[in-house]
């Protein structure tokens, strides 16, 4: 049994993508799994440290801002969908499955223009142009989010949520083990701050300009992100007064949420399908700066149930620090956002998507 696995780009992509691998190996221990990526991104890295083999294309995203550079952008593409094909030929996939990112497109349209069964694995609320136009030929598309049927076949749809990192969901911290680990007060409220693993400027910029109207009572964990480190400690340098745990990236996530009484964060798919099954208050504040907005959409679908609070990136800098600071000392509001969020979660997502994997390879064989 062999399984093509496509996309990458951002952790929110990969991690996905390497639960579903895992889930698909604990299924069938035999099973060949191959992943396709992008050449130089994360996935490139990430991919092979989970022990699994990979292959890159030079696949690349369209330009917004200087159109003329999409010239070079398009030879990329068709040099993919040529490369994605040979891949193809030599592996010979049962299926393939895209869970998003630059890579996934070529792939899967290659995959399907030779017949092999494809699934698409769409984590937003808001799909993507590349998955609306696989999706006539997908077998199957595992969502996270209701009332997907807008933008693709309603037979084909099946909701699954979206994988998380397991790790997360096996820790038996407590949030007092949490406290201790970060060198934190167990009396204080505490407010996690993560804009990714290489930052959000906005989500930094706030903090920064907040630093000095911190009350006593109130402590923070952030992460600045690796391109914003420097900024960050040197934002930091002499205010030894606030309680503020401040690094370029945090490693065990899962003591950062159990520490955790408010979340700030964008509004990636991945962080909020963590978010759900950690049952964590949280204020979204989305990226602009990506496809389709989709960010604002997940924030939305949230808000719009009480999940979760709902910051634009262009009013952070005014309303951000001051509504998080007047959120966590909360207990009610904290506790009815912890509970809306809850029933948003969607379990088991990595291994029901891996039996949906299975019963279409084993359809296909039988036929």
């Amino acid at each position: 049994m062999k399984v093509l696995i496509s996309g990458g780009g951002t952790g929110g992509h990969i991690f996905p993508a390497i639960s579903i691998a895992n889930a698909v190996k604990e299924k069938c221990p035999d099973a060949e799994i191959l992943f396709v990526g992008a050449q130089n991104r994360m996935e490139m890295e990430k991919v092979p440290a989970a022990g699994y083999k990979i292959e890159g294309l030079p696949i690349s995203g369209f330009s917004r801002r200087q159109i003329w550079k999409n010239v070079r952008v398009l030879y990329r593409l068709f040099k993919s969908i040529r490369m994605a094909r040979r891949i193809i030929d030599r592996f010979q996939p049962d299926i393939a499955v895209g869970v998003g990112g630059y890579a996934s497109g070529p792939t899967l349209w290659a995959a399907a223009k030779k017949g092999v069964p494809t699934l698409i694995q769409e984590q937003n609320s808001y799909a993507g142009v590349t998955n609306k136009l696989l999706a006539s030929k997908a077998e199957k598309i595992c969502v996270a989010y209701e009332n997907m049927e807008r933008f693709f076949p309603k037979e084909k749809i099946v909701l699954t949520g979206n994988p998380v990192r397991q790790d997360l969901l096996e820790s038996s911290a407590t949030r007092e083990e949490a406290i201790r680990f970060f060198d934190l007060d167990p009396q204080k409220k505490t407010i996690l701050i993560i804009g990714g693993s290489l930052g959000a400027r906005t989500l930094n910029q706030s903090v920064i300009d907040y630093l000095t109207h911190i009350p006593e009572d109130v402590q923070i964990i952030w992460q600045s992100g690796k391109y914003y480190d420097e900024t960050a400690r040197a934002a930091l340098k002499g205010k030894k007064r606030f309680h503020i745990i401040q690094m370029p990236f945090i490693t065990r996530m899962d003591m950062a949420y159990r520490a955790a009484d408010l979340v700030i964060s964008r509004a990636g798919a991945g962080t909020i399908s963590e978010l759900c099954l950690l049952s964590k208050a949280a204020i979204l504040v989305p990226s602009p700066n990506v496809a389709e907005d989709h960010q604002t959409k997940n924030a939305q679908a949230l808000s719009s149930r009480g999940a979760a609070l709902f910051i634009s990136d262009s009013d952070a800098a005014e309303l951000l620090m001051n509504k998080a600071i007047n959120t966590v000392r909360q207990d009610a509001m904290l506790a009815n956002m912890q509970k809306q969020i809850s029933l948003l979660a969607q379990r088991d997502s990595a291994a029901r998507i891996a039996d949906i994997v299975l019963h279409i390879i084993n359809e296909n064989q039988s036929k």
